[in-house]
């Protein structure tokens, strides 16, 4: 099983996220976006053929004073947009075999790592 897991050191949920997968032991591949940002080419990949709205940060002031509730984004200008505003990243992102869970769904990642929901 692959495991991938993209988190922000400053987010709560992201903490909660990181130390349940610690206490169940899965063993993942980790990347924190503040130490080690990704670069438009990784998060164009990242979305991939996916809608690009489940990665957008609502919550984000550059999403409220961009209006992106409003526009239409492809997903190179999504991924450049992100690029330079990380925080527009919404997070954590989960990948599991190629399946994604994306924001705050722990019992999603538990069902997806066959473990109990914590």
């Amino acid at each position: 099983m692959t495991i991938r897991f993209i988190w922000k050191k400053s987010c709560d949920t992201c903490r909660r996220y990181k130390k349940q997968l610690d206490a169940w032991g899965i063993a993942y591949e980790g990347r924190e976006i503040n130490a080690e940002p990704l670069s438009a080419a990784e998060i164009e990949a990242l979305i991939g053929d996916q809608p690009v709205r489940p990665f957008l940060n609502t919550r984000n002031v550059v999403y409220r004073e961009q209006n992106l509730k409003a526009a239409t984004l492809d997903r190179a200008a999504a991924a450049a947009l992100i690029a330079a505003h990380n925080n527009l990243l919404k997070r954590p992102i989960l990948i599991v075999d190629g399946a994604y869970i994306i924001g705050n769904d722990l019992p999603a990642a538990a069902a997806a790592l066959g473990q109990a929901t914590p």
